[in-house]
């Protein structure tokens, strides 16, 4: 693997690679000496053209727990802003040694244009580009979920999982990520939102769509329900265009203590964040104990340690 660039180019055994690596990094995390040597010599850049803090934190903590060096390049007050090209900064990264790019950028795309630009030699880490892909986050929401809801994980899938993915799926890298990725491990997806913030062309996903959060607990039992953050910075009018109000799309979309109490007993809660409390999601179901989302922030970077371990130091072990 050179690049990890979407959930859709990884195969079901590199996938499942990435998540039993991420189990070894993680466990690594429990002793006294956390630092790994693994990456002792190697230089990883993140390359944020948007701004992510979470994102950006997780690599950074990943990249310095394998001890590599770590530039942090903020698009923001640079040459970037001041209209250098894309080509441009990743001849400086490579003139500056960089072994790792993570990027985030606004365009979709940008990351496999970097990685297939002939311009660099390092691997390129996709941090989320557009609409299109956030490959990492994807991984980490399926180790949360392979933890929680798959006997002994090591090794295995979700098969026979059935995951909602609910809300702003028209915005969402997060949520064809996840289609992409949890189909592959073979659970069973299936998409809630409505018809104004599904994507044009989701007739061939191997999903199934609802337009309202009672109908899809109606038709089936959920393993994990996985709420999805209103965009509404990518919304025209802030998503007045999209649904009528705040109050109706939490009505017919949100996930409160009613809908909670409809899960089965083993359901997870999950949600890649920022969440939109009262919104999408209400207090007492992201502050219940079915809710996993500050575990997956900290999975986070046992997933993104998992990824720069497989990238850069290729067969030794952690």
């Amino acid at each position: 693997m050179k690049h990890l660039l979407g959930t859709d180019d990884l195969t079901r055994a590199e996938a499942i690679r990435i998540l039993d690596t991420a189990t070894q990094m993680a466990a690594t995390q429990e002793r006294e000496a956390r630092k790994l040597p693994t990456l002792r010599g190697k230089t990883v850049v993140n390359l944020f053209f948007e701004d992510s803090t979470r994102t950006r934190i997780s690599f950074e903590a990943a990249a310095k727990r394998l001890s590599a060096d770590v530039i942090n390049f903020s698009a923001k007050g640079s040459s970037v802003s001041k209209g250098e090209s894309l080509k441009d900064t990743a001849l400086t990264l490579q003139a500056m040694g960089a072994d790792a790019v993570v990027v985030r950028h606004w365009a979709s795309g940008a990351a496999h244009q970097l990685a297939h630009g002939n311009w660099m030699h390092g691997s390129v880490v996709n941090a989320g580009d557009g609409t299109h892909q956030h490959p990492t986050q994807a991984l980490l929401d399926a180790y949360t979920a392979r933890r929680h809801l798959v006997d002994e994980p090591d090794g295995k899938g979700l098969d026979g999982l059935r995951i909602a993915i609910v809300g702003d799926i028209l915005h969402s890298r997060v949520a064809r990520s996840n289609v992409a990725l949890l189909t592959t491990l073979g659970a069973q997806v299936s998409l809630v939102a409505p018809p104004t913030l599904i994507p044009v062309g989701v007739g061939p996903w191997p999903v199934d769509v609802f337009m309202n959060l009672d109908d899809a607990l109606d038709a089936h039992h959920f393993d994990a329900v996985m709420m999805l953050r209103v965009q509404r910075e990518r919304m025209s009018g802030g998503g007045a265009a999209y649904f009528p109000s705040p109050a109706e799309y939490t009505r017919l979309f949100g996930l409160d203590s009613a809908r909670l109490a409809r899960l089965d007993a083993h359901s997870i809660v999950m949600h890649p964040g920022p969440m939109n409390r009262g919104l999408e999601i209400s207090a007492e179901a992201a502050d219940s104990t079915r809710s996993v989302i500050v575990e997956q922030v900290a999975n986070g970077v046992a997933v993104r340690m998992a990824a720069l371990y497989l990238l850069l130091a290729g067969e030794e072990r952690p």
